[in-house]
């Protein structure tokens, strides 16, 4: 019988972890499968091999892992890849398949569009900065990149640079010092999927700027584009298992 499981991140605040949850349930309601269980990278509740023996002990035979993460980093390409290689010398009766992150997809600029739209109506020389979680893997940057470039062109914005909370530069500090004396306006949107230390830390490093121009948006978050992005991507993986291509 065939099983998904989620894997979100996880959060130290509960706030961020309600948010995946209740995200992933009305994903779960647009899939089609008896068994669908949620589990969490780090930091939360069930882990993934719990994740994984919840699945199997209610029938599963088969079981597609969907992470929840925005782009293709350490997660998704060791850390979830080694849990799945471990469950498989433990259940070696179970076929596992493995998806994608969300990765660059035209909803998703949409979804930054409207973060940018509910914060306030931008300039005609209004540019956009994009802060990324951060990885030391170069295709986080590359991937950023080609987003902030969508955005700029469709959006029409003077600018759309990005940074990184951690890992390689350029870093929110060091864009901050650049920009300390800038007179346009510039939209901040975190590329983050939920409420949680990141997201925070970001309020607090601007609580003491004083550039009025800079505007603080809310994070990309968890709305109908994302939902359908997953979606699609689940659909995706489903496709490819029921054709044994990306078999595990």
């Amino acid at each position: 019988m065939q099983a998904i499981l989620y894997i979100a991140h996880g959060s130290r605040v509960k706030a961020g972890v309600e948010q995946a949850v209740t995200f992933l349930k009305s994903v779960q309601q647009e899939i089609e499968l008896p068994i669908q269980e949620i589990c969490f990278l780090e930091l939360t509740a069930p882990s993934i091999a719990e994740g994984i023996d919840s699945c199997i002990n209610r029938g599963a035979t088969a079981i597609a892992i969907m992470p929840i993460l925005l782009l293709a980093a350490q997660h998704a390409k060791h850390d979830i890849p080694s849990e799945i290689d471990k469950a498989k010398k433990q259940h070696p009766q179970v076929r596992f398949t493995y998806g994608e992150p969300l990765g660059v997809h035209e909803l998703l600029i949409d979804t930054l569009q409207t973060r940018i739209l509910e914060a306030r109506l931008p300039t005609h020389n209004a540019s956009v900065l994009l802060i990324g979680r951060g990885s030391s893997d170069p295709s986080v940057k590359s991937d950023l990149a080609k987003i902030a470039t969508r955005l700029r062109d469709k959006y029409a914005y003077e600018a759309v640079d990005t940074c990184f909370l951690y890992g390689m530069g350029p870093t929110f500090e060091d864009w901050l010092q650049q920009e300390k004396n800038e007179a346009n306006q510039v939209f901040i949107v975190p590329y983050l999927l939920f409420t949680g230390i990141l997201r925070q830390s970001i309020t607090s490093r601007l609580q003491n700027y004083e550039n009025k121009n800079i505007i603080l948006c809310e994070s990309l978050g968890y709305d109908d584009n994302v939902r359908k992005v997953l979606v699609e991507r689940i659909e995706q993986l489903l496709k490819f298992n029921e054709e044994g291509v990306l078999e595990w």
